[in-house]
Parts: structure tokens; C-alpha cells; sequence
């Protein structure tokens, strides 16, 4: 298996954690496609996606969606 960013175990619960660094909206899919492949890896539902946005114009927040069957949360900043 490729390499995970950041996994934490914590109080018996496992939390996958994928960061990228935005580079349109191309790439942000695959890496969510990516982070959707670690949870299945793993035997998890939930992941967390953490983009770093450094555009001026950036639309910041954080918003839940589904991938591959996952549920993904993406955070922007």
C-alpha cells in the first residue's frame, strides 16, 4: 500500500488523515479517490481530507461528501 499521511489511534478508534496541497479541482478528486482507497485499506467509513489552499481567491470551510462510497470530511484553508 501507497503511504498514508497521518493515522491516530485514539481511545480504540483509527483516524485516517490525508493532506494535499490544492492544485485544482483534478487533483483534489484523485487525492480524495486516494484517501477513499486508504479507508478501504484500512476497514474504515470515515476520513478526513485537510487541502491547503494558498490562492487568494480560495473558498475556505469545511464540507462532507461522499467517495467511493466513503464518507469524506474536506477541509480547506
Amino acid at each position: 500500500m501507497r503511504r498514508t499521511d497521518i493515522i491516530v489511534d485514539y481511545k480504540c478508534k483509527r483516524y485516517i488523515i490525508e493532506l494535499k496541497i490544492w492544485h485544482g479541482d483534478e487533483y483534489n478528486r484523485r487525492g480524495e479517490e486516494q484517501l477513499a482507497g486508504y479507508l478501504d485499506y484500512y476497514k474504515q467509513d470515515k476520513g478526513w481530507l485537510l487541502s491547503f489552499n494558498f490562492n487568494k481567491n480560495k473558498t475556505v470551510g469545511v464540507k462532507t461528501i461522499d467517495c467511493c462510497g466513503k464518507t469524506i470530511v474536506e477541509a480547506v484553508v
